[in-house]
């Protein structure tokens, strides 16, 4: 059975009708995705994190500056992600360069948060060594102290990064191993997708 009837011309379009069919059959977490970035020593680092906002301009998570992906996206401002639905037995990887949300877009998101999850991201010193839990929850609890009420700002250093998607590679688990494969590239944010099929 082919992925799709008719090639379809936005990618972003296909994504959207998966991840909704994704959130009526995943038990848990149809935005998770597989965020990959690449270190100084060029080694690649792998982690799940959750989408938070997809449209035409891109594919958004949010995250601390300071942590190890943060890091790694500043020197090299380039990702990959992964989304697998299991229940679906359907893959789709994206691929390309990341930029910042505007402070309008990442407060409105960060304020949508609960206020222990708002709270958290001030406690938290992502990524850095951390002697014990008594450590975290003592700084927790001084955060919390110190914004009793439910007016907390964001941190500075905590905000989204959008990929914008040079590739994006649509994988539906077919029969005898013969899988259906369809690659949507363009050459910038500006530029027409272009198709083709891939042999699984």
């Amino acid at each position: 059975m082919s992925l799709f009837i008719e090639t379809p011309h936005d990618p972003i379009a296909a994504f959207d009708g998966w991840l909704q069919e994704a959130g009526a059959s995943e038990p848990n977490d149809p935005n998770a995705m597989s965020l990959a970035t690449v270190d100084a020593d060029g080694m690649p680092n792998a982690r799940m994190v959750l989408l938070k906002g997809h449209d035409a301009r891109g594919f958004v998570f949010y995250t601390n500056f300071k942590s190890q992906k943060g890091s790694e996206l500043a020197d090299n401002a380039k990702a990959a992600l992964c989304f697998h639905w299991k229940s679906l037995h359907r893959q789709v990887r994206v691929q390309g360069p990341i930029s910042t949300v505007s402070d309008a877009e990442a407060d409105a998101y960060f304020n949508s948060r609960g206020r222990q999850s708002r709270i958290g991201a001030w406690a938290s010193q992502q990524s850095r060594p951390l002697a014990d839990r008594a450590e975290l929850e003592a700084a927790f609890a001084k955060v919390e102290a110190q914004y009793p009420g439910d007016d907390i700002p964001r941190p500075p250093h905590w905000s989204g990064r959008r990929i914008t998607p040079l590739r994006i590679e649509f994988w539906q688990d077919g029969a005898h191993r013969l899988h259906d494969r369809l690659m949507f590239k363009r050459t910038s944010a500006d530029a027409d997708w272009t198709t083709e099929r891939l042999y699984p």
